[in-house]
């Protein structure tokens, strides 16, 4: 745009711009009401008028004399390349790579993450930075926080139990076996093939309270059966055998109904697998678990306990 000869020829810039856009582009005029409804009106050169990049010399523009000057007069044409979109990143300019799709299998999103920091770090300039963004920052900005919250909800189930049995030693032989059902949960994925991914860690944190859950079972009998005068070793093993039929009956079908997530198939499957496969796994363990090593621990940790209890008596 010559800018002296839009001058210098009584034309208005704005005017000049407006021609520009209205032939080349679209500008909006008004609306109109027709057939009950609201349409927008849109001026535009018909295609074939501004096909070409000499188009632009059938265009005029009116000065303020009122005499209609041809835009080839102020506006030269010059042909230059470049990119079709420049995308921007607070504010810099930004290429988007997007670099975890199709991973290999073994490897996690995270993998990907830290390959590409360190890849960023040797081989790009220094005048050159580098951001995540979306999920892949949402996921840098969570870091190891499955961790905090795995001991959070440890930590919640643990005074909750507390309160409710009124005992810090009680909930100690409901939640002791948790950590190795985590293994046998992981343990599953990992014979399945299926990452340690978001959907797994939801799992882990249900199978907290489910495992806790089917060890209750026991160890309320149990409690109340050595409230009755029964020997600690008799309350648990009948504790173990009134509830064994309640437990297995709640574990399998629990496990029926999780089946259909480690078998998922279509959209979004593999979310569901490694949910499914995560809680089955680690069901199955809590059961043999439950089965076997809570009785062990309410003997142990209730002699414990009463011994506790009859020293605080003595000192008393």
């Amino acid at each position: 745009m010559n800018r002296d000869k839009v001058s210098s020829l009584k034309l208005n810039l704005n005017d000049v711009y407006s021609v520009l856009q209205a032939n080349l582009g679209s500008i909006y005029v008004n609306d109109f009401n027709k057939f009950g409804k609201t349409y927008k009106v849109f001026v535009q050169a018909d295609q074939t008028f501004r096909e070409q990049k000499n188009s632009i010399n059938n265009f005029f523009v009116k000065n303020a004399n009122g005499d209609m000057v041809p835009l080839s007069t102020v506006v030269k044409i010059k042909q230059v390349t470049g990119a079709n979109t420049i995308t921007h990143y607070n504010g810099y300019q930004s290429i988007s790579i997007n670099g975890l799709h199709n991973l290999k299998e073994g490897y996690s999103s995270g993998d990907a993450l830290n390959a590409l920091e360190t890849i960023a770090k040797n081989t790009l300039p220094s005048s050159i930075g580098y951001e995540f963004a979306g999920m892949s920052l949402q996921e840098k900005e969570a870091g190891n926080a499955a961790i905090y919250i795995f001991a959070l909800s440890l930590l919640m189930v643990f005074l909750f139990l507390a309160a409710q049995y009124e005992s810090w030693m009680m909930p100690l032989m409901i939640m002791l076996p948790i950590p190795a059902v985590m293994f046998g949960a992981l343990g599953a994925n990992m014979f399945a093939g299926l990452l340690n991914d978001t959907y797994t860690q939801i799992g882990l944190v249900l199978l907290i309270g489910m495992s806790s859950k089917n060890a209750i079972l026991i160890i309320e009998f149990a409690k109340e059966l050595r409230e009755k005068g029964e020997s600690i070793v008799n309350a648990a093993v009948m504790a173990s055998t009134m509830r064994l039929r309640a437990i297995l009956m709640t574990i399998f079908s629990f496990l029926l109904g999780i089946l259909p997530l480690v078998y998922a198939s279509g959209a979004g499957a593999a979310s569901r697998q490694s949910l499914g496969t995560a809680v089955f796994g680690g069901m199955i363990m809590s059961t043999i678990l439950t089965l076997l090593l809570t009785p062990v621990l309410f003997v142990v940790l209730q002699r414990l306990r009463e011994r506790k209890s009859n020293k605080d008596e003595q000192h008393a």
